[in-house]
């Protein structure tokens, strides 16, 4: 493979860079996390550390891995939250918590649900997505409004996996 052929895969090229900080700004996202086979980029804008850089130095204030956690005593506190789940949005988009305005809700707080429960849906593009659970529990809160937009990542429903 020529040199030019590996800088054309190479996701940590400049150019490639700049091109999916533009992307951000045009489509108004917080971030992208790209991978492909060992490699890996991820940009974040505003929250992190932004700074004369802009998207790179926040991107860049990214740790590499995070450290290691002191070995401590887990009080029952910790002990009693080690089976709440978060689920989380996996896209960007809009949550809406019915099929329609006049439905019910797909959940609510007290319901059982089970790994191919539909908890939600989020539009994104004009496409409509449903959300399986994919755990099972009860739901203990609803964490988004309807109709509210949400980004990746974004906690939407708080799991009891004990109950």
């Amino acid at each position: 493979m020529s040199e030019s052929e590996a800088m054309a895969d190479d996701v940590f090229e400049l150019d490639r860079i700049r091109r999916l900080i533009e992307l951000m700004k045009e489509h108004e996202l917080s971030e992208i996390d790209l991978r492909q086979s060992q490699q890996r980029i991820r940009l974040c804008r505003g929250s992190i550390a932004e700074g004369p850089g802009g998207v790179l130095a926040a991107a860049a204030a990214l740790p590499a891995a995070p450290p290691p956690l002191p070995a401590a005593v887990p009080s029952k506190a910790a002990e009693e939250d080690a089976h709440i789940v978060y689920i989380k949005s996996p896209m960007v988009g809009t949550f809406y918590s019915k099929a329609n305005p006049n439905a019910e809700p797909f959940v609510r707080i007290g319901d059982r649900i089970d790994e191919s429960t539909t908890i939600c849906i989020i539009e994104a593009m004009k496409v409509f997505n449903e959300i399986p659970a994919e755990i099972s529990g009860r739901i203990i809160a609803v964490l988004a409004d309807d109709e509210e937009p949400v980004d990746f990542g974004r906690p939407l429903f708080k799991v009891d996996t004990k109950k």
